[in-house]
């Protein structure tokens, strides 16, 4: 029995393609699980429940801060919609009395129907009764919201919604919300001015986004998500083209949309190449010199959610675009190879052609890339399901392994920093761990 608990415990992780996996932390597993997830989508090498199943175990056996810090950061800084609620379900599962909780659900909500949205995912397997705790939260949530987000994420009959929410949080109106509350609960609150409220009332499609974009209603994600549908009903041009400029409500795309704004509406791709290249203005300049390391192998032409015609390797392209100062970029797959390091859409195009998409030979491709110079830091961007070891970048190199996937297995060393998820904000904190100015 012991020589087989010695065999047993002799027998290293591997990833998905064979090369051995990082050991890491309850915290740093639920860490590459969360932040890089849209929830529920089933990844190149695991099913959506799966991920789902891991995430709820861990959080259940990570602590109460480490949960809520991270769904904090998953719905902000990442800017996920439906993993932090799962891990706020959990958490109101795992022990809401904790006088912080509902302040953790007021500050983790992003829109009004997250309230809602929260409430399904806490009841996937069957109705329980909810915590005085969750309560709490959803009722200082509520409370918090405006009446236009109220109005514009009320729900539809079908489905929980905010007549529901009330009734289960009893939320304590102020006097200039009374009526707005009593609205809710009578289920006569007017549909705000949104395009889909206009369009879905039939209202002429063309004059309604040309309002919209001109009076400046339009948010910025649903004018960019909406390129391809303003130009088949003959929107003025010229209105597109400047709102794109004007980046009005920017801060919320994650860089990957421009290249799907690209892909609906190619005739506005000087506009969005350069929207793109604005936005990384605002990003740190990293100091000394880079090298960026890009996946390109098969498995990350796997699509980010099913709705979604954009890659894991859309988004780590777009990161790679949107690097600043000195640096150099790679592409890798069973081969690496230099390509232009150009800011923006065109940087992104140059990594995804660079060569066939086959396997993940990581390994090889760190160790080519630390022969070819001298380098203060190298950044790799990957699923990292690598066919090889890999090894730690050398002493006066700082590494960051920064995965784009929600595999269970990952590769890399003590050495390498490990990062999850895919928003330009994983370049702020490479700045920020690294003592340097926000923007340079």
């Amino acid at each position: 029995m012991a020589s087989l608990n010695r065999r047993a415990s002799a027998v290293k992780d591997r990833t998905h393609e064979g090369a051995p996996a990082a050991s890491l932390t309850k915290e740093q597993q639920l860490r590459r699980s969360v932040l890089s997830c849209l929830l529920w989508e089933d990844g190149f090498y695991e099913d959506g429940v799966s991920i789902t199943d891991r995430i709820v175990t861990l959080a259940e056996e990570c602590d109460y801060e480490t949960v809520s810090s991270l769904a904090y950061e998953a719905r902000k800084m990442m800017h996920l919609r439906h993993v932090p609620l799962l891990l706020l379900a959990t958490l109101a599962k795992k022990g809401s009395g904790n006088s912080a909780f509902p302040f953790i659900v007021r500050d983790t909500l992003g829109r009004a129907d997250e309230m809602a949205e929260l409430l399904s995912i806490y009841w996937r397997n069957g109705r329980t009764p909810l915590s005085n705790g969750l309560k709490k939260g959803l009722a200082l949530a509520f409370n918090g919201f405006s009446s236009y987000s109220l109005a514009k994420y009320q729900g539809k009959a079908d489905k929980i919604g905010l007549k529901d929410v009330m009734a289960i949080c009893h939320p304590k109106p102020a006097s200039d919300r009374k009526e707005l509350y009593a609205s809710i609960k009578a289920g006569t609150l007017s549909a705000p001015d949104t395009w889909e409220v206009n369009l879905s009332a039939g209202a002429n499609k063309k004059e309604t986004f040309e309002r919209l974009i001109s009076s400046g209603a339009l948010g910025y994600m649903a004018l960019i998500r909406n390129l391809r549908g303003m130009k088949d009903v003959q929107v003025d041009d010229n209105l597109i083209r400047s709102a794109i400029l004007d980046r009005r409500g920017a801060g919320q795309v994650l860089p990957f949309r421009y290249l799907a704004a690209l892909n609906a509406a190619p005739q506005f791709a000087e506009e969005l190449n350069l929207a793109m290249v604005e936005a990384i203005k605002d990003l740190p300049a990293l100091s000394g010199k880079t090298a960026v390391l890009v996946d390109v192998s098969g498995s990350m032409d796997q699509s980010l959610s099913k709705k979604s015609d954009l890659t894991r390797m859309d988004a780590a392209a777009c990161l790679a675009s949107m690097v600043r100062g000195n640096h150099d970029v790679f592409a890798f797959s069973t081969n690496v190879k230099q390509v232009p390091a150009w800011p923006g859409l065109a940087g992104v195009e140059a990594i995804k052609n660079s060569m066939a998409h086959a396997s993940t030979n990581l390994g090889v491709a760190v160790v080519a890339v630390l022969l070819a110079s001298k380098y203060d830091r190298i950044i790799v961007l990957t699923d990292e399901q690598s066919a090889d070891p890999v090894m730690d970048p050398p002493p006066g190199t700082k590494g960051y392994m920064i995965n784009v996937a929600s595999e269970k297995n990952g590769v890399g060393g003590k050495a390498w920093t490990r990062i999850d998820g895919f928003s330009e904000n994983i370049l702020r904190y490479v700045a920020a761990i690294e003592q340097e100015p926000t923007v340079g």
